[in-house]
């Protein structure tokens, strides 16, 4: 349901014609309702296993960390040096957990910098779907994993600003622009002028925050999967109780 309303709220530009509501209301609203997803999304986790208390206390860790290391790179040139932590959390905790510290972490980055605006509902669900594909990725281990890593690190670079610059490109150029959101086209036809435009304007700012997420992920991309695994262990409360009946403990004993 996240994902859904995360998809919905990027690419509605193709659905709909743009008005008041799409241009006043809606980040407000989006806002509010990813907050009360995210929460749903934490008590599911908490449900099935996938998130206990000391999960939940890593969450609040790394979504302090990447709001503390975020403002490092301030976003000059494309540089960005959130991801990465997102990208590997998503890995080592699953998609879930990665899904919720995309979210935990702008949010709280925001309440630091100032950052707080229309475009923030936004930049959340961009950081969420980047940490949530990390989980889905396919097993590999060493430095095969650390490069599939990296190389998904690149493109979430991309995939961020291509995301984000959906939210305001209906609202940001004159009509009469050959790159422009012009209602009622064909969905191929304002793909086009979509793709256009998200190379003109970001093409540059997304190849800085790609290549940093893929230099971070390639030099700190072992240490930090080893500690992040390390403290996945021992967040166990305990090792699994198995319960053998009494004629095979009599067979173990008599062989």
């Amino acid at each position: 349901m996240a994902a859904l309303l995360g998809l919905v709220a990027f690419f509605w530009p193709f659905l709909v014609a743009p008005g008041k509501f799409g241009s006043h209301y809606a980040p407000p609203l989006i806002f509010g309702v990813l907050l009360v997803i995210v929460l749903c999304v934490v008590i599911s986790e908490i449900a099935e296993g996938g998130i206990n208390s000391k999960a939940l206390a890593m969450l609040g860790v790394l979504s302090a960390v990447n709001a503390a290391v975020r403002p490092l790179g301030a976003g000059t040139a494309g540089i960005e040096t959130v991801f990465f932590l997102l990208v590997l959390a998503g890995r080592v905790y699953g998609p879930g957990f990665g899904f919720t510290l995309g979210c935990t972490s702008l949010f709280a980055s925001a309440l630091i910098t100032g950052g707080v605006g229309p475009w923030m509902p936004y930049q959340m669900f961009g950081c969420a779907f980047v940490g949530m594909l990390a989980g889905f990725l396919p097993k590999a281990t060493g430095r095969r994993e650390v490069l599939m890593l990296a190389v998904y690190g690149s493109l979430s670079g991309y995939l961020f600003g291509f995301l984000l610059n959906l939210s305001f490109w209906p609202f940001s150029l004159d009509p009469n622009s050959s790159i422009a959101y012009l209602p009622g086209l064909p969905f191929a036809e304002q793909f086009q002028r979509y793709l256009a435009f998200d190379l003109a304007t970001s093409l540059g700012w997304d190849t800085g925050r790609a290549v940093t997420n893929f230099v971070c992920v390639t030099l700190a991309g072992p240490a930090v999967l080893t500690v992040f695994r390390r403290a996945a262990r021992k967040a166990r409360f305990q090792a699994p109780v198995r319960f053998a009946g009494r004629g095979a403990d009599r067979g173990d004993a008599t062989g």
